[in-house]
């Protein structure tokens, strides 16, 4: 079996780990932190806003099973790719969306994914300004951070409850 990884930012990791983790194919979703200039950041350094990183999810997949093109459309039913500002209650730069590429062959399917959302006019007139970049070194985050939906789910709850829970609602119920 070859394994492959994806790596997604689209706000706050603990929203971004259950709709991975409970997909077929996929052998693990870490939280960390990607996109960034300074060696394994501490969460408190990230929300201080001054190491470039954001918060991302790092998806170890089986391609037989679940392909790439698959984990960038569950990507998009996360998160609002028209806010370049962070997502939902999340604000700052290091909740701003966006896809990491790992390979040529997953930049053209971002890219390819990307283009149809904005040709498909879910989002009417506004523009999808999710980046898509090329992967940088990636830093697990602390353990409290993984799993965070099973470990605390109410707390998880909460978070879905800040906007994000409506948007998918509105926009990705089919």
């Amino acid at each position: 079996m070859s394994l492959d990884t994806a790596i997604f930012a689209g706000g706050c990791f603990w929203c971004m780990v259950e709709p991975f983790d409970t997909f077929p194919g996929i052998k693990s979703v870490v939280s960390g932190y990607t996109g960034g200039y300074l060696a394994n950041p501490t969460y408190e350094q990230v929300c201080a806003g001054n190491t470039g990183h954001t918060e991302a999810v790092k998806i170890t997949f089986d391609p037989d099973v679940v392909s790439y093109d698959e984990l960038v459309t569950i990507y998009w039913h996360q998160t609002d790719p028209t806010d370049a500002l962070g997502q939902f209650q999340d604000r700052g730069d290091s909740y701003r969306p966006v896809i990491y590429v790992n390979s040529p062959e997953q930049r053209a399917v971002a890219e390819k994914s990307r283009t149809a959302l904005q040709a498909s006019g879910e989002f009417g007139d506004a523009q999808i300004v999710t980046r898509i970049e090329d992967a940088q070194p990636f830093y697990p985050a602390e353990d409290y951070h993984q799993d965070f939906y099973k470990k605390n789910p109410f707390r998880y709850a909460i978070e879905e409850q800040g906007g994000r829970a409506q948007f998918k609602r509105t926009h990705w119920q089919s």
